[in-house]
């Protein structure tokens, strides 16, 4: 079936759940079993039922962006990354936490804030839906009023990269963490238009599944 035209854009249109139990409690997130209806057939679809992320893109004044270097266990590597954590303070505003998580995980408060993009993460599989934030006008979090990192988050260096570089190490396959590629793609095109299609910080988000506490 084709769409004749117009302004193109996913649509919520969400079939009726016949039955769904929570297979595995984690963590982090869970999984659940749904029977869902599909107008033509019932089929049966594990989710992982994940409460959302923010991801932050800190621009300097030279045009450089902030990346941390976390290692991430799953796939056994050291990436390079935009700061960036779960929505998992119940009723947080995202644009909030987003600037929680720049000054727990890169030492940094900003002036200035804007929506880059939002998209699902694994939309086949689970629910976790990310909007990623650029940050300017930054400025350093004091001495003593740092976080104090725990875990994976201990030792993350952090280096300044101009956007650029970035870029280019996107499109060679030396960056892979997903919120970093989307975001420095994004900044690319948007920066190449002059920022003009920057959302507000307080954009609507209706795409977002919020989870159940």
């Amino acid at each position: 079936m084709t769409d004749a035209g117009g302004v193109i854009a996913d649509r919520a249109d969400r079939a009726p759940v016949l039955a769904s139990r929570t297979v595995y409690a984690g963590l982090v997130w869970d999984v659940r079993r749904d029977e869902v209806d599909l107008g033509h057939e019932v089929v049966t679809r594990d989710v992982v039922a994940h409460p959302g992320a923010v991801g932050v893109l800190a621009m300097d004044e030279q045009g450089r962006i902030a990346l941390i270097q976390q290692y991430r266990h799953p796939v056994g590597m050291r990436l390079w990354e935009i700061p960036a954590g779960l929505l998992d303070v119940s009723g947080e505003d995202p644009a909030l936490a987003a600037a929680r998580e720049l000054a727990e995980e890169a030492d940094l408060v900003a002036e200035q804030w804007a929506v880059l993009t939002d998209y699902f993460t694994s939309p086949g599989f689970a629910s976790e839906s990310i909007r990623l934030y650029i940050a300017r006008g930054l400025s350093a979090v004091p001495a003593s009023e740092r976080h104090e990192r725990t875990g994976e988050e201990r030792d993350m260096p952090l280096r300044w990269v101009p956007l650029d570089d970035a870029h280019a190490a996107v499109l060679a396959g030396r960056l892979h963490n997903p919120h970093t590629v989307i975001a420095v793609l994004a900044a690319v095109a948007l920066r190449a238009d002059g920022w003009a299609g920057l959302r507000p910080a307080d954009a609507p988000w209706p795409e977002r599944v919020v989870l159940a506490d």
